[in-house]
């Protein structure tokens, strides 16, 4: 649908989109309604598709970092997602597939302008398909219209049939706006709605009433069931003679249970009845971030090098998504993850698995490829075993998860620091300003106050650029680069003299009153767009350091979960708890200097 937008001239035609790699022409990964008539499917390839279809147009997907970038189809989805939102609570689960919760506003329609008191019902809803309802070709639309405005119809069907007629409106909205089609399966729990969805393509709906809930499950194989279509459902074929989900219904639940395990032997006696209690999460964002690519036959990884070479554009891709999230929806990932598929040399039946491998993620891109790559040599030095022995990679990916939202209201560890006296000067961040979470580092580089002068942006006037040059700035200022740095919110008023203290890489300046508008300028250099106001009406201040060896991890977890975050990337990840005594809050770990 995306490359038929891009090119109308493919709008009808039959079309299958293929992976960048020409080899026999290329694997599909998606194909037109008018390509599967002639019998085309995704799990071909692109020289078998053309014996199939000799008319059909294959489009090759976009290309990036020597791989498919699927950033494009990722919009698309996003669209069509903003448009379903606007509705009801909506749960994005793949690229192409969201379940929305339109409880509310069929309850809303219910109440102001219910189906059977309206004498014109959508159009395109009484084209909507009603399982167990007569199909006559000639009564097709009169009988689902009839349906829609039954006055004796119970509370529940009620609810269906406006979610019926919403659903209709929402999918001639994306039509219009999107240039997309949509089909969907409405119904009263998310498992009979996933059911039925794909019943009647393309562009159509599937109504589930309570009435039909039995009969359409009775026939229906388990292996068509979510969660049923691998070792479970064939463990019930096997084990229970189970083929379809109706035959569940010849056991109790207390024998399920003793197959299954209470948990799964309940949940079968459930879902066999059409009782699904999972909810429709409200989230318009993936839970995690993954790039991975598949190294078929004569193309496996071999050695060090090669894997090396593609963890790090992997990483790169996945690196700049997980900016933009943050960017975009102030999210933060907190876990990498490295999976890949291997095989060793002589041994092909081995059954042994290369072990996923997982560490807490840290931002910027050298960093990710760094970790990946440690990753990759701790799960390849379990999955070796010999080192005589030959390896083959013929899968990797790295997936970035455990994605949170940013704290609204405690965007700094700023407001937990306190000088040593009340009449220190503080720190304040604009609430409106993005925290950043990524480990920050210090440098220290040379400045000219002629070149700051000239590097003033538009965020610090003429007047405190004139400051610098002209009232006793000292001629080398310290710049840090980087947006996470603390420095920022350490700084403190103090006599004339520009003083620095390093600690095991990390630099705290302080400058007295006639210095302090250079400061800000440096800083200003080394922020990203975040903004903060700094008192130094102060006449004097201290010098404060911070020895990040001496930060005890066992103290770090009783913070606040914001601070913790920060500080994290502070320690490096073989930090042990130190068996010094320390106080019971932060403020231990910033002491005065020693003049």
């Amino acid at each position: 649908a995306v490359e038929q937008r891009r090119n109308p001239a493919l709008r009808g035609q039959p079309t299958a989109v293929v992976q960048y790699n020409d080899w026999k022409g290329g694997g599909l990964i998606a194909v037109s309604y008018e390509a599967r008539k002639f019998g085309v499917k995704r799990s071909m390839r692109g020289d078998e598709a053309k014996n199939v279809c000799p008319g059909i147009n294959l489009v090759q997907v976009p290309v990036s970092r020597d791989k498919a970038d699927l950033n494009v189809y990722r919009n698309a989805g996003s669209e069509v997602v903003a448009i379903l939102s606007t509705k009801g609570k909506c749960e994005r689960a793949s690229i192409d597939e969201v379940y929305l919760d339109l409880t509310d506003a069929a309850k809303e329609m219910l109440l102001e302008s219910p189906p059977e008191s309206s004498e014109f019902t959508f159009e395109e809803a009484t084209k909507s398909n009603i399982l167990d309802l007569p199909s006559d070709v000639g009564d097709r639309e009169e009988n689902v219209k009839a349906w829609l405005c039954r006055a004796d119809a119970n509370y529940q069907d009620k609810l269906l049939a406006c979610g019926a007629v919403l659903v209709a409106q929402l999918r001639v909205k994306v039509l219009e706006e999107t240039q997309f089609t949509c089909s969907a399966g409405i119904a009263h729990n998310k498992m009979l709605a996933k059911l039925v969805s794909g019943m009647h393509k393309p562009a159509q709906q599937t109504v589930v009433p309570s009435s039909s809930v039995q009969d359409f499950l009775a026939s229906l194989p388990v292996k068509k069931m979510k969660q049923l279509g691998g070792k479970l459902g064939s463990s019930l074929q096997d084990d229970l003679g189970v083929k379809t989900v109706g035959d569940l219904l010849g056991f109790t639940e207390e024998k399920l249970q003793e197959y299954y395990g209470v948990n799964t032997g309940t949940w079968l006696w459930k879902t066999a009845r059409g009782f699904s209690g999972e909810e429709v999460e409200d989230r318009l964002l993936p839970k995690s971030h993954g790039c991975g690519k598949t190294f078929p036959g004569p193309k496996a990884l071999k050695n060090h090098s090669s894997v090396k070479s593609w963890l790090d554009k992997l990483c790169e891709e996945l690196s700049e998504r997980i900016q933009s999230d943050l960017s975009c929806n102030k999210r933060v990932a907190q876990t990498l993850t490295l999976h890949a598929r291997a095989s060793k040399e002589n041994e092909c039946n081995s059954m042994k698995k290369f072990p996923s491998k997982s560490c807490p993620l840290r931002y910027g891109t050298g960093k990710i490829q760094e970790d990946a790559m440690k990753l990759f040599e701790s799960g390849l030095h379990d999955f070796w075993g010999s080192r005589s022995a030959r390896w083959s990679i013929t899968s990797l990916s790295v997936t970035a998860s455990k994605i949170f939202d940013i704290p609204s209201g405690t965007n700094s560890i700023l407001k937990y620091i306190k000088g040593p006296s009340s009449n220190a000067s503080t720190a304040i961040l604009d609430s409106s300003s993005t925290p950043e979470l990524t480990p920050f580092v210090v440098h220290e580089e040379q400045c000219e106050p002629s070149s700051i002068k000239e590097e003033c942006d538009n965020s610090i006037s003429a007047t405190q650029c004139r400051l610098i040059e002209g009232k006793g700035a000292p001629k080398k200022l310290s710049k840090v680069q980087g947006t996470g740095s603390i420095l920022k919110f350490l700084s403190q008023s103090q006599p004339a003299q520009h003083e620095k203290r390093n600690f095991d890489g990390l630099i705290c300046s302080h400058q007295g009153p006639e210095s302090s508008s250079g400061a800000s300028v440096a800083e200003q250099h080394g922020r990203d767009n975040i903004n903060t106001a700094v008192d130094h009406s102060s006449g004097s201040g201290d010098t404060w350091m911070l020895n990040v060896e001496d930060i005890d991890p066992d103290v770090v977890g009783e913070l606040p979960l914001e601070i913790q975050r920060e500080i994290q990337g502070w320690i490096r990840p073989s930090k042990q708890a130190t068996p010094k005594k320390r106080g019971s809050t932060i403020s231990s770990y910033f002491s005065p200097a020693r003049r």
